[in-house]
């Protein structure tokens, strides 16, 4: 049995759901059932064959922009939330408005947008933007911090009910723990990976201390706290957080690039992140604030 849960206008659902099961007839998927969730705005489509590309690339064609999740299984509450933080977790790229303090921002952005895209070598194109920003005083995160990070609306309430609700909360970034220790605070998750500016007289030498985290070690991280068997989700939207999104149980795109939206079996492409929520089940009456 196939699930798929939608969020979309409630106005011209119906009319697009009756299209969309209508071209999924001849494409090999058979709706058994369709409801609204108990008191919420999802709605609930078994299959009774088909495929989840099938279905999503459906749900894309007829009720695009919107939020969805599809499921082979039926849809358990996580055990662990492994989640990206630029873009993702809070609302801009950490390097891209560092830079904007040594007037370096077009030149590092383009270079990190060609990145989340995939068309760059990940751990190549980081590299080359922290030697960009060699000199830079180290206050200067203090003050980026202050002035432009933002949470992304809805990740309070994420992490928080995921975190009620049992689930260990892991924040994994290709970014910086300069950055990420105080999000990761912040936001209240349980553990932070991240990559480590190098530091020297009060300026970044333009280098990185130890091993870098890429894609690899962000699906390794979520393999690692899933162990056997146990509920995952995460969330991303960049290129390098597609082996974490596949390597999920429910692996969440939100407003992502291109090649990563279509790694994942979750995508919000409308509501804020505590759509998430909605998606998996969780009553509005459970949901936690920060």
């Amino acid at each position: 049995m196939l699930i798929a849960r939608l969020i979309a206008d409630a106005a011209t659902r119906e009319t697009r759901l009756d299209a969309m099961v209508d071209a999924l007839k001849g494409e090999g998927a058979a709706l058994a059932s369709a409801a609204l969730l108990a008191g919420e705005e999802v709605l609930e489509m078994r299959f009774a064959t088909g495929e989840p590309d099938t279905v999503l690339a459906a749900i894309d064609r007829h009720f695009a922009p919107a939020d969805m999740l599809v499921s082979r299984d039926t849809i358990e509450m996580p055990k662990v939330f492994v989640s990206d933080m630029d873009s993702t977790m809070i609302g801009q790229e950490c390097i891209d408005e560092l830079a904007d303090y040594a007037g370096l921002k077009p030149q590092i952005a383009a270079i990190t947008e060609r990145a989340m895209q995939g068309e760059l070598d990940f751990v190549a194109a980081l590299r080359e933007r922290v030697a960009l920003l060699e000199g830079l005083e180290e206050s200067a995160v203090s003050t980026c911090l202050d002035e432009r990070i933002t949470p992304t609306p809805g990740a309070r309430a994420l992490v928080a009910t995921l975190a009620a609700h049992g689930a260990r909360t892991v924040l994994v970034t290709g970014g910086f723990h300069h950055f990420a220790d105080p999000v990761g605070e912040m936001l209240g998750f349980d553990r932070v990976v991240g990559n480590r500016l190098e530091v020297a007289g009060g300026r970044l030498t333009g280098g990185l201390l130890g091993g870098i985290v890429d894609s690899g070690v962000k699906a390794q991280v979520l393999r690692e706290e899933a162990g056997e068997g146990r509920i995952s989700i995460a969330t991303g939207d960049g290129a390098n957080d597609i082996p974490m999104i596949e390597a999920a149980t429910y692996g969440f795109a939100y407003r992502a690039k291109p090649k990563a939206r279509a790694a994942a079996n979750g995508r919000v492409d409308h509501g804020d992140l505590s759509a998430v929520l909605s998606l998996l089940g969780i009553p509005r009456k459970e949901w936690r604030a920060a």
